[in-house]
């Protein structure tokens, strides 16, 4: 493809409005700006599409979301007139434009003669999930970024049962995505007109009722909520976004009486004006909720993103500062009361397991085997581990009881299948209290959990590569490490090395390779002498390579050495 030409092709089409006219046109000339937007469109996977907002085809815009509606409607048109009519429902966030491109699709979809489910506002994300499996719809669009700045949106596409979008499904939307002028070959018809003929119809309070019966169905040991509602505060952010209205509504309805929302950051607002990024991972995000947590003696925060499926949390820790704890320890945390409050009520199934992302801590699995759960690894990316829930509905070999990554996404329940931060916040809301019962703060506990089942640290290092240049360097340092194998990393000999794309684990100097289960994904795993890790894996979602370090020592600071020291190492190698 022309950039060059397609920028003009753009310019020339007429379906442009004065302001997206002048936006195109203010980059004449700027070889650099053109070839960014235009160098290629935005790739359809199985996570959907996300990008910058802006005018381009390498841009989030009515447009690309135009083309990624009508090839989505292709595919239920041709899986025939019962799939038209089981319909496609459609959430979106607090972002620039979610709205407005959430009815966009709605109405591109009727203009097909496919029925739509709409949000009368705002959502969270795993309430999408929700909708689709509750109303039997055929599939779900949700408008959302995730935890992204501002600058971005995005489009997640999932299927029948609730989870993203598979493989297949995923390769024919991007085949009738290519196969489109998104300009001449996009259906779409009237809102109103679509609302009137029954085309299009809105989810309100009813649908909100009948998730949050399901969350709170999630609840393990809510009793123990009940001996410290009196005393107990929190502190909530929704950090501008979804989670705002059902997250302190479940807390409310578990028994809490002191939640404690942050006001400034309850205001729904793309631009996100409290925080540098919406980004629950990050502290300098919970400086208002920290500072109403001090004013009003609170132990506890937490946190969700924009679209309300990453869930953070601070404490205070034994010398009364605010600390955060990372997406793995609260994992391992809620890990570890699940099965200790599943035990204690009963209610733990025959055949027990906990799941987990490749690149998520090694202290879930200590957790699991010495509670005689079973620990089972999937790829990132909260699908893959919907796609193991589902196998173990068919199978019946298993039941799991809580899965999650270490990126802040979990999820208990068979309600849904993408993380929920509507039920996180209530397990980890339930948990502080049944620690709080013991005397204990959840800081306590983590520490407690580290003298039990070892001492873990883990770190991940994002780096960025924007742009085309970027894509082409992270796709070049794969090349080259899969060409020179590393020998070792900061010191520590590298024992084996597991390729998960051909899927094979090899001995390092050389050896028979052995076939692992997965495969098929870009990823480079290190197994280091001493049993720490290393994993390179360019995201799927942006432009950044994520390095990924674990490590076990007979010390929690001797494990943070090892991980600071591969770290440094990291960057390094990923530049």
């Amino acid at each position: 493809m022309d950039c060059f030409s397609e920028y003009k092709r753009w310019l020339d089409s007429g379906a442009l409005t004065k302001e997206e006219y002048a936006e195109l046109k203010a980059i004449e000339g700027d070889e650099n700006a053109i070839q960014e937007r235009f160098f290629a469109p935005l790739s359809f996977g199985t996570a959907g599409l996300r990008g910058v907002l802006g005018m381009g085809l390498y841009r989030m815009n009515r447009f690309t979301v135009g083309a990624a509606t009508q090839a989505l409607a292709s595919l239920v048109c041709q899986s025939g007139p019962a799939a038209m009519a089981r319909g496609v429902a459609i959430a979106y966030d607090s972002r620039h434009f979610s709205a407005e491109f959430a009815r966009q699709a709605a109405c591109i979809l009727a203009a097909n003669g496919i029925c739509v489910k709409l949000y009368d506002e705002l959502r969270p994300t795993p309430e999408l999930s929700f909708a689709i499996r509750y109303y039997g719809a055929i599939a779900g669009i949700n408008i959302t970024a995730s935890h992204n700045p501002k600058e971005y949106n995005g489009y997640k596409v999932y299927w029948e049962d609730g989870a993203q979008l598979p493989p297949q499904e995923a390769d024919v939307v991007a085949k009738n995505m290519d196969a489109l002028d998104l300009f001449t070959d996009v259906k779409t018809m009237d809102f109103d007109q679509a609302k009137a003929g029954g085309l299009i119809r809105m989810m309100d309070w009813q649908t909100d009722e009948a998730y949050l019966k399901q969350v709170l169905a999630v609840a393990v040991n809510p009793d123990c909520v009940k001996q410290v509602a009196d005393s107990f505060k929190l502190v909530y952010t929704p950090f501008h976004g979804a989670g705002y209205r059902l997250v302190p509504e479940i807390l409310r309805r578990i028994g809490y009486q002191h939640i404690l929302c942050v006001p400034e950051q309850m205001v729904l607002d793309g631009d996100f004006p409290t925080v540098k990024s919406p980004n629950p991972e990050n502290k300098e995000g919970f400086h208002l909720a920290i500072d109403l947590a001090k004013q009003n003696d609170v132990d506890l925060i937490i946190g969700t993103d924009p679209d309300a499926d990453r869930t953070g949390i601070v404490l205070r820790d034994q010398a009364g500062e605010y600390v955060t704890l990372s997406g793995n320890q609260v994992g391992v945390l809620l890990s570890d009361y699940i099965i200790t409050a599943k035990k204690l009520t009963g209610t733990m199934p025959a055949h027990p397991a906990l799941l987990k992302s490749i690149v998520t801590t090694e202290m879930a699995r200590a957790v699991a085997e010495q509670n005689g759960v079973a620990c089972f690894d999937t790829f990132t990316g909260f699908k893959f581990l919907a796609e193991k829930i589902k196998q173990f509905e068919a199978d019946g070999s298993h039941e799991y009881i809580f899965a999650f990554e270490e990126s802040y996404g979990y999820l208990a329940g068979d309600y849904a299948r993408d993380k929920d931060a509507v039920t996180a916040s209530m397990l980890i809301a339930e948990m502080a209290a049944y620690y709080r019962t013991k005397g204990m703060t959840l800081y306590d506990a983590m520490q407690a959990l580290y003298q039990k089942y070892g001492f873990y640290s883990e770190q991940t290092i994002s780096i960025t590569m924007p742009g085309v240049s970027g894509l082409a360097r992270m796709q070049q340092l794969m090349d080259e490490l899969r060409a020179n194998p590393l020998a070792q990393i900061a010191g520590h000999p590298v024992r084996y090395v597991r390729d998960y794309l051909p899927g094979v684990r090899t001995p390092a100097g050389g050896g028979a390779a052995e076939p692992m289960e997965l495969k098929g994904q870009n990823v480079l795993y290190y197994e280091l002498e001493g049993g720490a890790s290393f994993i390179i894996r360019p995201s799927g979602t942006e432009p950044k390579v994520k390095v990924y370090i674990m490590a076990k020592a007979g010390s929690k600071q001797a494990a943070d050495e090892q991980v600071c020291a591969l770290a440094e190492a990291a960057r390094q190698i990923v530049r």
